[in-house]
């Protein structure tokens, strides 16, 4: 039986999965996690099995499959095959996803997702009909109500006082509950198999998501598993971002607890964040211009902040990104919590910090009744896990031994009590400053968590979903832990009553997913000090096609205006938690885009949702881009607000052309006329100089036919384009040195 010997290593996974198939049988539903925990040489071998014999019928079921970026027209594949090759070289693709694309998926394969890259799936039948719309906690559940027979996740592993130990290392999120329910399944004579596929290039992660390898029936172990870790390039991070993330940076309290995820807007907050930080002066310069000071006194007065962190920062998210290691880096995270609620209470009542015990430390845990007055052996296990007493002792016979002298464990005596301060450590141990489900992130992120040592990377700890997205099971001491919580999510389309799209469009068609949104937004109603922050980007489109983000009515709702609270937009902060619905719609437009203003008061006023003789305050009519863009130019000489905040793995001449691209997308889309009077008056135009460089890298710069020939006039027209709405102010620059000749 395949399980009967469970932890088995293997180097052949043909020979694993020849045995998987023949243990379950041919009806196979395969079960991994999100993002980069997925095994890749083992589904690349199950699904070639799968393809090759129409007789087995194989279902996975997944989420973020990871894939390298192709482009669609031969221009976009000219720009994004060399940035693929050079970001992503030896990065194994998904066999499934590869024939998914091309529409080659076989008929007895098929693959359900509970959430994808944003918009990668729209108007895509298979993949909208196959979407599981699942809560991130819920998940596990229902994987397995569908059927779930195998598992596989990628794991890491290093060498442990003699002995290979492995760790859930990036995806401990539904992997832990999910490898518990199995072997729950295989206790009562159910067929299921659970594979992991070790890499030792995967940064290996302490907390809970270190295992025994016996929760594997096989291990895939060897060189060919060591393969190049995904690794997705940082998000450029427009001016109207981060705006955003100096609004957010305001609601943060420096003690406090931040949730962030991956993109352009969690960069942006970490920029603000850090800004604050290290330049306060210009931060404070910053607020002062904006008005958000003046606009918002009494709610960051209350909230939030807008000094230095003195005390820093404690992250608890589901999703650990370069942003955590940003505010590690600036020394923003770095508040430590510790498993232990009596700890925990003094550490909140300023009776104790995690860098100095203080010499009436046991008089404390006394009077809190979290030790016995006659110590008994685990009350000294206690003491000496948290570095309450020094290392080096040990517990005999109702007595403290430190080399040759005894102390006695009787603290009713307070002579003993005295003596025993002798033996306090000097800090205390085992604190950690986030707590993450899974992890992502670019290369330079991997790289800084291998180069840490075993002692620092300890800071960074793994646990399940289940325990970081939420509070049950442990509701007290998470509740002190992540006091003044900020739970920072993004939507796409929020309604002036509060409620928030993000996982779906109108027309029912899934842009995303729901992930753990839902589950941050009930906990920050629960937490007494906590708030729920959504970010809004106020429009999307451009030219004819522009529309507002802030609608008064919207089809769909992700989270209903029930658990409305704080809004961010580019424009401002709408607190409409706890407020009459009148407010709340003042309070919405008075963050959105001033072009849509008008309308949304009009249909407000006609469904009698706010006085008739209410107008706009006059302060809040001028939210235009151009309005930002003259804000927050001018600090962009002093290094500030950059593109790439934490760097990126393009070229200076990649980044310029990624914006001039995506601006010529959006003409395509916004004003075709324009666009093709644009490219035909381009055609009888020279090639200037300074489009070569560009060109070059396109490989467009001698073109040898036809289509290369236009290619290099769309390039060029791209490139000029693109200088134009820079200099409107409609765009913020790229490249200040590029100059399309007129």
């Amino acid at each position: 039986m395949l399980n009967e010997k469970p932890g088995r290593i293997y180097n052949d996974v043909a020979k694993c999965v020849d045995e998987v198939i023949e243990y379950v049988g041919k009806d196979i539903t395969f079960s991994m996690t999100l993002g980069l925990g997925k095994p890749v040489l083992f589904i690349n071998e199950l699904y070639k099995r799968a393809k090759g014999n129409p007789e087995i019928s194989l279902k996975i079921i997944t989420a973020l499959s990871l894939e390298k970026p192709k482009g669609h027209s031969d221009l976009e594949k000219r720009f994004i095959q060399p940035l693929s090759d050079r970001v992503f070289a030896e990065v194994p693709e998904f066999d499934y996803m590869l024939d998914f694309r091309e529409g080659k998926l076989p008929n007895n394969i098929e693959v359900f997702e509970f959430f994808g890259k944003a918009g990668s799936y729209l108007n895509n039948p298979t993949p909208q009909q196959n979407h599981l719309s699942s809560h991130y906690t819920h998940v596990v559940r229902d994987a397995l109500a569908l059927g779930t027979n195998v598992f596989g996740e990628l794991i890491g592993y290093q060498e442990i006082n003699g002995k290979t130990t492995y760790s859930m290392a990036c995806n401990p999120d539904i992997c832990l509950e999910t490898i518990r329910k199995m072997n729950a399944m295989k206790a009562r004579g159910e067929k299921v198999v659970v594979i992991g596929e070790a890499n030792s290039k995967l940064p290996f992660m302490y907390g809970d998501a270190v295992i025994e390898a016996e929760n594997y029936d096989i291990i895939l172990q060897g060189p060919q598993y060591n393969y190049e870790l995904f690794c997705p390039p940082q998000a450029a991070v427009a001016l109207s971002d981060h705006m955003i993330g100096i609004n957010v940076s305001t609601l943060i309290k420096d003690g406090g607890t931040i949730q962030v995820g991956i993109g352009a807007l969690g960069d942006a907050i970490v920029s603000g964040l850090i800004m604050r930080n290290e330049h306060n002066d210009i931060y404070q310069e910053v607020l002062d211009k904006v008005g958000l000071t003046k606009r918002y006194k009494k709610l960051i007065a209350e909230w939030g902040d807008t000094g230095v962190f003195s005390e820093g920062l404690y992250g608890s998210s589901e999703m650990f990104v370069d942003a955590f290691m940003q505010m590690y880096k600036s020394k923003i995270l770095k508040r430590k919590v510790f498993d232990s609620i009596p700890l925990m209470k003094l550490i909140n009542n300023g009776k104790l910090s995690a860098n100095n015990i203080p010499t009436d430390i046991i008089d404390q845990l006394l009077e809190m009744k979290a030790v016995h007055t006659n110590l008994k052996a685990k009350d000294f296990a206690f003491l000496t896990e948290y570095g309450i007493l020094k290392k080096g002792l040990r517990y005999e016979n109702h007595s403290i031994i430190d080399g040759e002298l005894i102390y006695s464990a009787d603290l009713n005596d307070e002579k003993n009590r005295l003596e025993i301060r002798k033996l306090l450590g000097k800090e205390l141990l085992k604190g950690y400053v986030i707590q993450g489900a899974f992890f992502l992130g670019p290369k330079a992120f991997y790289q800084a968590l291998n180069d840490m040592s075993e002692e620092e990377r300890k800071l960074f700890v793994m646990c399940a979903v289940e325990k970081v997205n939420q509070l049950y099971g442990g509701e007290e001491l998470r509740t002190l832990q992540r006091k003044d919580a900020r739970f920072i999510n993004t939507g796409m389309v929020a309604s002036v009553l509060g409620s928030i799209a993000s996982d779906q469009l109108a027309n029912g068609q899934v842009v995303s997913g729901i992930g753990g949104q839902y589950n941050f937004v009930a906990m920050g109603h629960v937490l007494p000090d906590a708030r729920v922050i959504i970010m809004i980007k106020s429009t999307k489109g451009s030219g004819k096609s522009l529309k507002s983000n802030i609608v008064f009515s919207y089809a769909h709702c992700s989270i209903p205006k029930h658990f409305k609270d704080i809004v961010v937009t580019e424009y401002g902060i709408a607190d409409i938690r706890s407020r009459p619905e009148k407010e709340v719609i003042a309070r919405m437009i008075n963050i959105s885009d001033s072009r849509f203003q008008k309308q949304l008061l009009d249909q407000a006023k006609k469904a009698g949702k706010i006085p008739l003789d209410y107008e706009i305050p006059e302060e809040y009519r001028n939210n235009l881009p151009q309005k930002i863009s003259t804000l927050l130019k001018p600090y962009q000489a002093q290094g500030l607000f950059k593109q790439f905040p934490f760097g990126t793995d393009l070229m200076e001449e990649e980044v310029v052309l990624a914006g001039a691209l995506k601006s010529l997308n959006a003409l395509a889309k916004a004003n075709r006329l324009k666009m093709a009077k644009g490219l035909l008056l381009e055609l009888f135009r020279p090639v200037p100089k300074s489009a070569h460089l560009y060109l070059k890298r396109m490989q467009l710069l001698a073109p040898s036919s036809l289509n290369e020939k236009i290619m290099r006039k769309t390039v060029v027209f791209a490139l000029r384009n693109n200088q134009q709405l820079q200099a409107s102010g409609l765009l913020e620059p790229t490249a200040p040195h590029l100059v399309i000749n007129k």
